[in-house]
């Protein structure tokens, strides 16, 4: 979703802190539960999908994502799960309906967060899962897994070893956990039309930047996957919902944000078909 200039950078990036990073989520991620529902599908999940078939939906393949995540997690019914970064908490309702795991998620977007407990109340699964407004850095308990899904690339790299002692703290020397982000084949800064207009704060990291995480806390990276090509395909399926909203975005804001939204689709769709991004899975313990 985030694509490279070969400019480099022409601003200062908005960096990362307690208050920045809330700032920089409320710049993307708050414009509105409405205006996503548009084009996300019905599982309202803005992450890659996972294609078991090309000939897969979108929420078909977002399901499959889920899955793909689980089993990688190895979730035992009984267990604990914390996830950094819910959205608007499919992922979670999905651990607890179909692993029968209890979870805890972090998200420091108000419209996500209101949306995922009204969903889980909806469901009958707010017993199973809680969703807490807070910032990932304030995580505490023990937990049998933890998982962060498109969280990453708010981070920012000077917060990788906090991280990386957050998911230690988590696990307590037992559990399993996942990161999946994007990235990309060597650091660079961020295309800065997008980091202004689209995703402040945001940072796609390379392999060598995600060892900070890894590498401090002592945790073992077992299994790394690449699934750009399966972000290039989610991206399609996303902008083909969103041309066929336009008329409804252009309503909801203006010309000018339609063109904007659609550049962002469409070039991250070009960045992630040529390999310019890639898509980490990262399962460590």
């Amino acid at each position: 979703m985030l694509f490279r200039s070969s400019v480099g950078a022409l601003r200062r990036p908005r960096v990362n802190t307690l208050a920045g990073s809330r700032d920089n989520i409320h710049h993307h991620y708050d414009i509105g539960n409405e205006f996503y529902s548009l084009w996300l599908g019905q599982t309202m999940a803005y992450t890659c999908a996972y294609y078991p078939t090309p000939t897969a939906t979108l929420d078909q393949a977002q399901a499959a994502k889920m899955d793909h995540v689980c089993r990688k997690l190895q979730l035992r019914a009984g267990e604990s799960v914390v996830e950094a970064g819910c959205g608007w908490g499919t992922l979670a309702l999905h651990m607890a309906r179909n692993y029968g795991v209890r979870v805890r998620a972090f998200n420091i977007s108000h419209e996500q967060v209101a949306y995922a407990r009204q969903r889980a109340a909806r469901e009958g699964l707010a017993g199973s899962v809680e969703y807490v407004e807070d910032d990932y850095r304030n995580i505490s308990g023990h937990y049998d897994a933890f998982v962060s899904v498109g969280m990453l690339e708010h981070v920012g790299v000077r917060n990788y070893v906090q991280l990386g002692r957050v998911a230690e703290r988590c696990l307590g020397g037992r559990g399993r956990g996942l990161i999946h982000s994007i990235g990309r084949n060597h650091p660079a800064p961020l295309q800065p039309w997008i980091e202004k207009r689209i995703f402040p704060g945001a940072y796609p990291p390379a392999l060598s930047e995600m060892s900070r995480i890894f590498e401090p806390s002592n945790l073992s990276v077992l299994d790394v996957e690449n699934l750009r090509l399966h972000y290039a395909q989610t991206l399609r399926h996303w902008l083909a919902r969103y041309e066929a909203a336009s008329e409804r975005v252009r309503t909801m804001f203006d010309e000018k944000f339609v063109r904007m939204w659609r550049l962002y689709l469409a070039g991250s769709i070009a960045a992630f078909t040529t390999g310019t991004l890639q898509l980490f899975q990262v399962v460590f313990a």
